[in-house]
Parts: structure tokens; sequence; C-alpha cells
């Protein structure tokens, strides 16, 4: 672990490798798991506020989830999240004809209807942020459906913290990615 700035880093983000590869997990990330994706209170309102834009791209079932239960929920742990349909896949999942999940808000980001891509926790996966009081920590979160996407990365040799470059400036800024790549220079 290393510190920039109110950062607390885990090494892991630049020692291993990651591309996404849809063709081979079909979005699992999106439909496994017990959880929605993280949201930050800044989040909920604008999905509140982007939902009408949203819903054209949205499936029947995700609509009769998120109007049960909000565009957001605020999980027993007192945590924000995307609502989940049956406990499983994400509220604005859908999928394209090979069957793989795709994000409906970054479908309607793609096409122009709004101009927020998607939850920042999800544009940041597979590093997960955990906000505290004084600092955040950031961790790389292995998840063995995955794996693919490490042998992925690892052949075309993008570590994480390359492959998730847009998302890190959107959380945290230029200056502090060029620090990031400082400290991935000298570990190199």
């Amino acid at each position: 672990m290393f510190q920039l700035g109110k950062t607390i880093v885990s090494e892991a983000i630049i020692e291993n490798d990651f591309v996404c590869n849809l063709s081979a997990c079909k979005g699992a990330c999106c439909i496994d798991g017990d959880a929605g994706a993280p949201l930050t209170k800044d989040e909920t309102q604008i999905l509140e506020d982007i939902y009408p834009k949203v819903k054209p791209f949205l499936r029947q079932e995700s609509i009769a989830v998120i109007e049960a239960q909000g565009t957001s929920i605020t999980t027993a742990l007192g945590e924000l999240e995307t609502p989940l349909i049956n406990g499983a896949d994400c509220a604005y999942v859908i999928f394209d004809e090979k069957n793989t999940a795709l994000c409906a808000i970054e479908e309607a980001y793609n096409q122009g209807e709004v101009s927020w891509k998607k939850p920042v926790s999800c544009h940041l996966y597979p590093i997960r942020v955990k906000e505290y009081t004084e600092f955040s920590a950031i961790n790389y979160d292995k998840w063995e459906i995955c794996d693919d996407a490490c042998s992925l990365g690892k052949e075309l040799q993008v570590p994480v913290y390359k492959f998730v470059k847009e998302a890190l400036i959107r959380k945290f800024g230029e200056d502090w990615y060029a620090e990031l790549e400082k400290v991935a220079r000298t570990m190199q």
C-alpha cells in the first residue's frame, strides 16, 4: 500500500493486468453477485434526474423494479446501490443480440441521450474504492468471473490502473493520476 494525497492505494492495481473481455464473460459482473453497483449520494440524484431518458433503453422487468424500489436503494447497512432484479441482475442491465450484459445508462450516454456515462464504481471496476472519514482506500477486486480479463490484460500487458485510467481521472483528477503513474514507474 502507498499513499497519494488522501488516498491509500493497493499496489495490486499496478502489479496486476486487466482488460475487460466481454466476449468471454458476457458482462457477468453486472448480473452476478448479491449487491447492486455502489453509488455516491450525488449519483443517486443523477439517476433520479436521468431516469426518464434512460427508461426507453430498459427491459420491462427493470422498469418494474425501479418503479417499485426507486432509481437507487439504501441497504440495511446504509450503503447506496443500484436496485437488483430478483437479487441478481443490476436493474440497469440490458442484453445485446449475443446475450452480453450491457448498461442501459451507458447505452443512453453513447446515443447522446444523457451526459453521464454510468456510476463511477462501474467505470472503475475492477477497482473498488472504500470511503473513510480521513481517506479513500483503493483496492483491486479479484473476482474469478474476470479471469479472462486478467488473461487478456496479461497478454496485452495492460495493468489495472491503465485499464481504468479514464475512470480514475474522473474520480480523483488528472494530477492524482499523474502521481500514480510516477509511483508505477518506480515499481516497474
